[in-house]
């Protein structure tokens, strides 16, 4: 299969934007540098030609950039894989990011938003090879983070969140005000 190994950059940089998904769309593995873009398309073009499942695998250590490696490939298949008139799954798939973050992220010495759980998604699409649904897994989520931080850590962003809205009136129907007298 193909393997690409991609280093974070910990700084935005212009070779993820649209038309550099559109350079790759279409394109065969090799023919462009290497890129997640590449191994995102050759997925897509091999689900499409042998109308089976693909997978990719993304995976390194805290830090390297997994989680954003794993969102570009989404919102390559969001753009060359649906259409936003036709529907508004894709633009679902990628808002929900920012939820799962809140819940699953915490900060570490390497990583100020670093992922503390594994994510096993699956894109589901339709016969034109849109995008109609997705559904998220996680698991080894760190429990012992929500007792317990290193110095210079913290715990899931979703408890400092929790604490900085506790005096909202919103917060009374989540229940949780006994917790934050």
């Amino acid at each position: 299969g193909i393997v690409l190994v991609a280093i974070n950059p910990y700084r935005q940089l212009p070779i993820y934007e649209q038309d550099v998904i559109y350079a790759y769309s279409g394109q065969n593995v090799g023919d462009m540098d290497p890129h997640i873009f590449a191994v995102a398309e050759e997925a897509y073009k091999q689900m499409a030609r042998d109308e089976k499942n693909q997978s990719i695998i993304v995976s390194g250590e805290s830090g390297a950039g997994k989680t954003v490696s794993a969102k570009y490939a989404m919102r390559f298949f969001a753009t060359v894989g649906g259409s936003a008139s036709e529907s508004n799954i894709e633009a679902k798939v990628l808002a929900s990011s920012p939820i799962m973050e809140a819940i699953g992220n915490a900060k570490t010495t390497r990583n100020d938003n670093s992922s503390r759980f594994g994510k096993y998604i699956q894109i589901g699409f339709d016969k034109r090879y849109h995008i109609i649904g997705a559904n998220m897994r996680t698991y080894l989520l760190e429990k012992s983070r929500v007792v317990f931080q290193a110095e210079d850590e913290r715990n899931y962003h979703i408890f400092y969140q929790l604490c900085a809205s506790a005096s909202l009136p919103e917060f009374k129907d989540l229940g949780l005000s006994k917790y934050f007298d």
